[in-house]
C-alpha cells in the first residue's frame, strides 16, 4: 500500500463542502459503470454551482449497438443539504452508505433517445425517454486523492440496473467514482480523464491536464493492496469526425495502455457568458501490451479555441 499520506482520502470528504466566493466554485459527484461484455454502459454526474444557484445533472446510457439515451440538465436548484436533486422531470438521490466504501444513485428522470451522439452538439431534442437508475458502487481498491487539488478517485465494482422506457438493463460490472470541489471552469483549458479496469484486477487512472507550460497528470496503477502513483503521464489520441476521438494511448510511467472508444455519450458545455465547449465521453476497451485487457470510461474536455 502506498505510504504517501498526501494521497490518502479523509472519510469526511465524501460529504458536501462550503463554497468560497468564486462564481464557478463547483462540487460534483461522478460515477460510471460498464457491463462485463461492454454491451451497455452508463455514467452520471451531479454538480452544484451554489454561487450561480444551479445544479447540473448528466446521465448517459450507451452501447455499441444502442441508440444513446441522455439526460442533460443545467437548470436544477441547489438543495440546502444532501445530494438530492429534484425538479420537473428529475427526482434523484445520491447516498453514501459507508464513507469511502459504498455509494448509490437512485431515482428517475425524463431524458431523450438520440439517433447519434453528436445530436447533443447539434441541439436535437430526440425522442422522450424515461430513465430509472438503481445502482450501487462498492470500493474495489484504494481511494486516491490528487494532492494538488481537492479531488479523489475510487475504483469500484457496481451492481444494479438502469431502466429505459421499461427495458431493464442489468449493469453488474467494473466502474469508477470520483468527488471534487473547487473552481471548475470547463472553458479555459482541456484535459483527458480515463479510468480502466483490467482483467487481472489492475485499475489504471490518469488525468492529463492540458495547461500550456505546465505538466500535470495525476493518476495511479493499482492492484490489490498496492497503489503506485504516476510520476509521468500523458494521453495521445486520434481525432475523428466532430472531434470524437477514435483511439487513444494512455501513458502511465512505463505502462502504455491502448484505449478504443466503444460508445459515446457527449456533453455540450455552455458557459454563463455564452462560450461553448465540447465534451466527448465514451465507454472504452483498455488493452495493455502484455495481453491484459478490460473496460472503463474515457473523456476529453475540448474548450473553445
Amino acid at each position: 500500500m502506498t505510504d504517501r499520506p498526501d494521497y490518502a482520502v479523509a472519510p469526511t470528504d465524501e460529504w458536501r463542502h462550503d463554497p468560497d466566493g468564486e462564481p464557478l466554485w463547483n462540487e460534483s459527484w461522478y460515477a460510471d459503470v460498464v457491463s462485463p461484455d461492454g454491451s451497455v454502459a452508463a455514467y452520471l454526474r451531479l454538480g452544484f454551482y451554489p454561487n450561480l444557484g444551479t445544479s447540473w445533472w448528466h446521465v448517459a446510457v450507451v452501447g455499441p449497438d444502442r441508440a444513446p439515451v441522455v439526460c442533460q440538465r443545467t437548470d436544477l436548484a441547489v438543495p440546502a443539504e444532501g445530494m438530492t436533486v429534484s425538479g420537473e422531470g428529475v427526482d434523484v438521490e445520491l447516498s453514501i452508505f459507508a464513507e469511502l466504501l459504498s455509494f448509490s444513485a437512485r431515482g428517475a428522470m425524463t431524458g431523450a433517445r438520440l439517433e447519434s451522439p453528436t445530436d447533443v452538439y447539434d441541439g436535437k431534442a430526440g425522442e422522450p425517454a424515461l430513465i430509472e437508475v438503481d445502482l450501487t458502487w462498492t470500493t474495489d481498491g484504494i481511494p486516491f486523492h490528487y494532492g494538488v487539488t481537492p479531488r479523489y478517485e475510487i475504483p469500484c465494482t457496481v451492481k444494479g440496473s438502469v431502466t429505459v422506457d421499461g427495458e431493464v438493463l442489468r449493469l453488474d460490472g467494473p466502474g469508477q467514482r470520483d468527488h471534487s470541489w473547487g473552481v471548475r471552469d470547463w472553458w479555459t483549458f482541456g484535459w483527458c480523464w480515463s479510468a480502466g479496469h483490467l482483467d487481472d484486477g489492475t485499475h489504471v487512472h490518469l488525468t492529463d491536464v492540458r495547461i500550456p507550460g505546465m505538466e500535470l497528470a495525476p493518476g495511479y496503477v493499482q492492484r490489490g493492496d498496492e497503489l503506485h502513483p504516476v510520476a509521468s503521464g500523458s494521453v495521445s489520441e486520434d481525432l475523428g469526425d466532430r472531434g470524437l476521438p477514435t483511439a487513444a494511448t494512455v501513458h502511465l510511467d512505463e505502462l502504455s495502455v491502448s484505449v478504443e472508444p466503444i460508445a459515446f455519450g457527449p456533453i455540450l458545455l455552455t458557459a454563463p457568458d455564452g462560450r461553448v465547449g465540447y465534451f466527448p465521453r465514451a465507454s472504452a476497451r483498455f488493452s495493455a501490451p502484455d495481453g491484459r485487457s478490460g473496460l472503463g470510461w474515457i473523456e476529453w474536455n475540448q474548450p473553445p479555441t
